[in-house]
């Protein structure tokens, strides 16, 4: 009995088994089908898609080459070029305009004005008192002027320093001048410019001391001379000071702030050469008296003549 029920059982488990089997296989045979059609539409939309492509990228370009004659004598390479297609090389060529731009290096200018400022920073340290005093001396705030003069005399070695001071801002300054407006001087030789305009500076003040000295001594108005020197080198002391802040501007500003410093600075220099005079003449005329007239006359000789003379020099040497 239990035998029967069993072999009913797995009878029955077979037909099921027999009908999944039968199930899947038709669900396959569907799919594959259906992958099948995709692919071939796939297929013929991208041969479609591609068709119009290949037949315009695979077309060839028309060479518009022109039959020509050769020429007896000339090269035919030259004969090939000129006939190019692509290229006119047998016509006038096209010239563009354009500027060679030169590379300006101002480190070694840097540094020497930085030397420069380090050198007047050191006086200011080292002679204090002398600066003061020349500067109360210059503005007139005491009435011990002839005790501040006698002061000053008396010290060569801060006032041989600060001569030196306006030598070297004076020529650099004149070496400014120069290479900015005078379009003939080289860029090249900016530093012997500049030496050319100290060495030229210090011979004409040089020669001016020499000078004086000889005339009072010759004339025996030693008190008289040594007055007028002492003046024109306080004035220079203040005028190599001023300087130091201009040659900074001038060297690295732009052009629009370097153009109103060149301006300040001339008003300036003329301002103390013109108060040089005038304390000049004033002193003079304690001593002897002395027409207005013949103090233009020593001006124009011994002021303007030495200065248009080394311009002259310097603007000769670097032509």
């Amino acid at each position: 009995m239990c035998s029967l029920i069993f072999d009913k059982q797995l009878v029955f488990l077979k037909k099921i088994a027999g009908f999944f089997f039968l199930f899947f296989f038709l669900l396959q045979g569907l799919q594959a089908q259906s992958v099948t059609d995709s692919l071939a539409k796939l297929r013929a939309d991208s041969i479609a898609a591609a068709t119009p492509a290949s037949t315009t990228t695979s077309k060839k370009p028309v060479m518009p080459i022109k039959v020509w004659q050769t020429i007896t004598g000339q090269p035919l390479h030259q004969q090939i070029l000129a006939h190019m297609p692509f290229f006119s090389f047998g016509k006038q060529p096209i010239v563009f305009g354009g500027h060679l731009k030169k590379k300006t290096d101002k480190d070694v200018l840097f540094y020497v004005m930085v030397g420069l400022l380090l050198f007047f920073a050191v006086l200011r340290l080292l002679f204090t008192k002398y600066l003061g005093d020349l500067w109360r001396l210059f503005f007139r705030t005491t009435l011990k002027q002839r005790q501040l003069t006698e002061q000053l005399s008396q010290t060569p070695l801060p006032s041989l320093l600060f001569n030196l001071l306006f030598v070297v801002a004076g020529g650099l300054y004149a070496a400014f001048m120069l290479y900015y407006m005078e379009g003939s001087i080289p860029v090249d030789n900016f530093w012997l410019l500049a030496l050319y305009c100290c060495a030229g500076i210090a011979a004409v003040y040089m020669v001016k001391y020499i000078t004086l000295k000889a005339t009072g001594w010759v004339f025996n108005i030693r008190s008289l001379t040594d007055t007028y020197i002492f003046i024109v080198f306080i004035i220079n002391k203040v005028l190599g000071i001023f300087l130091l802040p201009v040659l900074f501007l001038l060297a690295f500003s732009s052009s629009g702030v370097a153009n109103a410093a060149w301006v300040l600075s001339w008003i300036v220099i003329g301002g103390l050469l013109l108060y040089r005079y005038i304390l000049a003449l004033s002193a003079v005329r304690t001593y002897v008296q002395v027409s207005v007239f013949h103090f233009f006359l020593y001006f124009c000789a011994f002021e303007v003549a030495p200065v248009l003379l080394l311009y002259k020099l310097v603007i000769t040497i670097f032509k």
